[in-house]
Formats: structure tokens, C-alpha cells, sequence
């Protein structure tokens, strides 16, 4: 009886003669092969469904496979989706991801290479390829065959390195070979959603040596490897399913391939870390709200040029916690109640301190109730450091602001502490007022010509999500400094994605793959974004339960045009031209 594992199986029925018989048996020995044939009859693996075949050659070799629950979680269960890792071992993760995969997605196919067909039992799963030559016109029908497949709802599952990773002699680390593009051309061909994948492992030391020596000794080196992988833990890391319209428009398909590897390392879990523990460990009850008359009553007493405007019931405010000792209460206890969601909470029945009482409290309310809806808090620099004293910005605590730092160079509003209640965070009204009441202060005090600030990240972002943002949004500054810098080391993988390409364009790709619940950048950070804003340093604010702070500065003279027409209404020429 012929073995049942053997590379006699790749060779073509006319090509198989008793001198090739002879030579493929001493192959199949020094390969190890023949190790393969004895684990398959051990097994009693032959014949089998692709299916039982595969649980019974992991369960054979004691495999243990950590993360399979998440995996299996994050696949679309219908409708077409393309699945890329990174190919660690080159054989083995091309077995159990089909096998894992199949149990949420039967449709599930595998753009593979030729030597898997060593396994007579698991070629329903695959599509074939030659991935040493990615110009081989045979390649042609498969490629087609898996646009087919996807294009009519299916799954596929591609390792786009097209060969097994080994060690790269000029970043002297091992890693996947540079990925084919057709794993973006499908995807975008197709509009399918995209799954990254990383598979953590390494073959054996002496692989990757003689790698070193030929290439294709480590293809025919990877018998011997799966057959070494016996009693081994392998963790395979799933991130979520992307909607192609999330990547950049008219991404280069080659820039959007390397994105598509550098999100595979993105997830190595060797790479990633917790936040640290709250400090925060206990809320205290809120504090009793304050009743919407006596709000009324106090606003009613406000000088008239502190009443900014009316818009759809609502109206904006300004004043000073000495004029408005109730309503900056119950600000703060909304503000404690908004940032507690966030993990942003200070655990106190009020988010207050000192600052209250000097800086200026721009404010929203329901017309007929008194209901607040939003604030700001904004600090006037030129009357803060009237002294001299730093000690007087809030955001003095957080950064190290040098000389010349525009907030000491000329009048500024030093904004804050921001915040709308849920039932108007997703709605374009209570932001354009808090932004329409900002432009109508600058009106009334045009030397502030600069706004600066920070956007919270809250640690209910991923802390990759934050690193991210800081390498995407951040542009190097001497003039400040955060007191206690964020950081975060990327896989040397992404690291060289990063310098290469940049991640400004791609921060959307990247976060949607890592946050589990769809989310995008912070939307007051993107508010900022399109006014102009540059952002300089990320520091952890030590007294905001130690939340990361992007700081910006924006000049808003020199804002987009119809942002300040937006914003400022009929005065927006007078105070773009304001001279001081």
C-alpha cells in the first residue's frame, strides 16, 4: 500500500514513473515526511472529511489553539469577507484557521500553496497557488476562482505573504515576507469586509539558519516543522471585521496591502498593554441635581451681553462662578456624570476645583426648563497670567509650557473641561451651539486669537488607539512638554509602516480595526481637526483620573472660511481682520 502522506501526491499522474517513485521516497525521508505518513496512519486519518480531518490532526499533535472564542466572535456570520494572517509556521495555521473558521462561515475557502495537497482529505478547503512565483499565469484561474467566491457572498481566507515568514537579514528580525496585493484588490473589488488576523509562533531555530543559507530549503524544511509543532500553545489574535469604505480614498492598492499587513502586527499580543489601574477606584453618589428655576432665576440676572444667543429653544451664556453659583454646580455635577462613561470620572459627587472660580463657563440651556445641555470652560490667559504665575492654567499641572508657547506670547482662551449630555452627544446641534457661542465670545473679545486645549482619549479607547492618534495627529514641538508623557511601543512592524507611509490618512482603518465597538476618532479631536488645529504633545492628566490629553492650539482668524462663517455669523469678517 502506497503512504498515504506523500509528496508523490503534488506529482502529476503522467510524471509519475519509477525513477520519480524512487527519488520522492528519499525526499519524503529526509523531509520527514515519512513522520507525516506515520502520524497519518496513527491517526487513522485517511479518508476523512476535510472537517474531522482537521480536528483530528490538532487533536493528534496536542495542539492547544488560545483565542479561537474571539475569533470566531469577530467573523460576519453572512455576506463577503476576506480573512488575512500573517504565516508564521507555513502549513499548520492554514489547517486550524480553516477548520476554525468553518464553524461560523462553512463557506469558507483557502487560497493555499501546492503543498498542502500533501493531504489528500483537506482539499475542499483550498484554492491553489504557486506563491514562489507570483507571476505564474497557472495562478490565473485561482485568482479568479476566489474573486468568484467572494464576489457571491463567500469567505476566504489568505496568507498574503504567499510563503512562510524567516528571518530578514536587513531588519534582523523574523517576519512575514512583503504581502501580495491581491488581498486589497479582492477586498476592494468585492466590497467585502476585512478581517485581520495574527498567528504568535516561531518555527524551530534550525529553520530559519538554513533559510539563511537557501530560501527554498525552509519550503522544504516545513514537513519537519509541522511535525515539531506536538504539544504546542498557539494563540491566534483576531481584530474587527472593517468595512472597506473606512480606508482611505484613492489609497495606493500597494499602501493599502502594507496597511492590511501592519494591522496583522498590530494585533501581536507580545505588543500590547493594559491601561494602568484607576486611580480612581470608588464613585461617590452625584451630588442632588440643581433645579432648572434656579438656574433661570440666575441667568436672568446675567448682564445682557453675557446672553450670546438663541437657537431652537435653546440658549448660550456665559458668566463667573460668583454670578452663577448654582448653575456652575450643576455643571460640574453634569460634567461628573458625562465623564464617569467615560472612565473620565473624578469618583467626587462634583467634577470641581479652584479653577472654577476664575475661569469663564460658556454654557447651553433648554429655554423653558433651565436644563443644561452643555458647556465649555474656558480660561482668559491675558487676565489668568495678569501675575505671571503659570500656576494659574489649569493646564499648567499637565504640561510644561516653555517661553515661547503662544499662551505666553498673547492673549488666549484656554478651553476645557468640555462636555453635552448623552441625548445630545450624537447630535449636530449641541456642538454647533457650544462652537456658535465660542465664535460669538470672540466677537465680543476679539484679541483672543488663539484657542488652545485638550481632547481627552478615554481609556476606553484601546491603548493602541491612543498611540496611534498621538503618531498620526502629533507634530513635534520644543515649545511644551507633558509633565507625564504618554507611551507606547508599536510591533517594529507597524514602526516601519509608520515612518514609511505616515498614519494621518489611515487613523480610521487602524482604530476601527482595534475598538470592538466601531469606535473612530474622538469627534471633538476631528472638530478641532478641521479648524486647523495643530496638536503638539500627548501627556496623562494626573488630575483626571491620569486620562491621556491631546494638546492643541488652534489659529482661528486663520480658520477655514465657511467654519467661521459658521460659527460667527455676520461678524466673522470684523474679527478675522481685528487688529489689536
Amino acid at each position: 500500500m502506497p503512504a498515504a502522506i506523500s509528496l508523490l501526491n503534488v506529482v502529476p499522474d503522467n510524471k509519475k514513473n519509477v525513477i520519480t517513485k524512487l527519488l520522492i521516497k528519499l525526499l519524503d525521508r529526509a523531509l520527514a515526511i515519512h513522520k507525516l505518513d506515520s502520524l497519518y496512519r496513527e491517526l487513522n486519518l485517511h479518508g476523512l472529511d476535510k472537517t474531522t480531518f482537521a480536528k483530528s490532526l490538532l487533536d493528534g499533535l496536542n495542539i492547544q489553539l488560545l483565542g479561537l472564542e474571539e475569533l470566531l466572535a469577530k467573523i460576519p456570520k453572512t455576506g463577503p469577507v476576506v480573512i488575512a494572517s500573517n504565516h508564521p509556521f507555513g502549513g499548520i495555521e492554514g489547517v486550524f484557521l480553516a477548520w476554525a473558521i468553518e464553524q461560523v462561515r462553512p463557506d469558507i475557502k483557502v487560497m493555499a500553496n501546492q503543498g498542502l495537497k500533501i493531504f489528500p482529505e483537506l482539499e475542499d478547503y483550498f484554492i491553489f497557488t504557486n506563491p514562489l512565483s507570483e507571476n505564474d499565469p497557472k495562478n490565473a484561474p485561482s485568482i479568479r476562482t476566489c474573486l468568484k467566491h467572494v464576489k457571491t457572498g463567500g469567505a476566504l481566507l489568505i496568507f498574503p505573504a504567499g510563503r512562510v515568514s524567516y528571518f530578514h537579514k536587513d531588519t534582523q528580525r523574523i517576519a512575514d515576507h512583503s504581502w501580495n496585493r491581491l488581498i486589497a484588490s479582492i477586498a476592494n473589488r468585492t466590497d467585502a469586509f476585512y478581517l485581520p488576523v495574527f498567528v504568535s509562533g516561531f518555527n524551530s531555530p534550525l529553520f530559519y539558519r538554513l533559510g539563511r543559507v537557501y530560501f527554498r530549503l525552509r519550503m522544504l524544511m516545513l514537513p519537519r516543522e509541522l511535525v515539531n509543532k506536538r504539544n504546542a500553545k498557539i494563540t491566534v489574535t483576531a481584530g474587527e471585521a472593517i468595512a472597506i469604505k473606512h480606508y482611505a480614498k484613492g489609497i495606493n492598492t500597494n499602501t493599502q496591502t502594507e496597511l492590511f499587513r501592519a494591522q496583522s502586527y498590530l494585533l501581536d499580543p507580545a505588543w500590547q498593554k493594559a491601561w494602568p489601574a484607576d486611580p480612581v477606584t470608588q464613585l461617590k453618589p452625584l451630588a442632588v441635581e440643581v433645579n432648572g428655576e434656579t438656574i433661570l432665576q440666575e441667568v436672568q440676572q446675567l448682564p445682557s451681553e453675557q446672553h450670546l444667543l438663541d437657537h431652537k429653544g435653546l440658549s448660550v451664556y456665559f458668566g463667573y462662578q460668583n454670578q452663577l453659583p448654582n448653575t456652575v454646580n450643576e455643571i460640574a455635577r453634569l460634567r461628573e456624570m458625562v465623564f464617569r462613561e467615560h472612565n473620565e470620572g473624578s469618583g467626587e459627587p462634583l467634577d470641581t476645583d479652584h479653577f472654577d472660580a476664575t475661569y469663564t463657563h460658556l454654557f447651553i440651556i433648554k429655554q423653558n426648563t433651565g436644563q443644561i445641555i452643555g458647556a465649555y470652560r474656558m480660561g482668559q490667559t491675558d487676565k489668568l497670567l495678569a501675575d505671571g504665575n503659570l500656576e494659574n492654567l489649569y493646564l499648567h499641572r499637565m504640561f510644561d509650557f516653555g517661553p515661547n508657547f503662544v499662551n505666553r506670547q498673547q492673549p488666549c482662551l484656554e478651553m476645557g473641561r468640555s462636555f453635552l449630555i448623552p441625548e445630545y452627544q450624537r447630535s449636530f446641534q449641541g456642538l454647533f451651539l457650544l462652537w456658535r457661542g465660542i465664535g460669538a465670545f470672540v466677537c465680543l473679545y476679539p484679541q483672543y486669537r488663539t484657542l488652545y486645549g485638550t481632547v481627552s482619549i478615554s481609556k476606553l479607547y484601546d491603548v493602541r488607539s491612543a498611540a496611534i492618534i498621538q503618531q498620526a495627529m502629533v507634530t513635534p514641538t520644543d515649545k511644551v512638554a507633558p509633565r507625564t508623557p504618554f507611551e507606547h511601543n508599536f510591533h517594529p512592524e507597524v514602526q516601519d509602516f509608520a515612518r514609511q507611509h505616515g498614519l494621518k490618512e489611515h487613523v480610521t482603518a487602524l482604530l476601527k480595526g482595534i475598538e470592538p465597538d466601531g469606535k473612530d476618532v474622538p469627534i471633538l479631536l476631528k472638530h478641532y481637526n478641521k479648524l486647523g488645529a495643530v496638536f503638539h504633545c500627548l501627556g496623562i492628566d494626573k488630575s483626571f483620573n491620569d486620562t491621556p490629553g491631546l494638546l492643541l492650539s488652534v489659529d482661528l482668524p486663520n480658520a477655514p472660511e465657511k467654519l467661521l462663517k459658521l460659527y460667527m455669523a455676520l461678524n466673522w469678517q470684523e474679527y478675522r481682520d481685528y487688529q489689536p
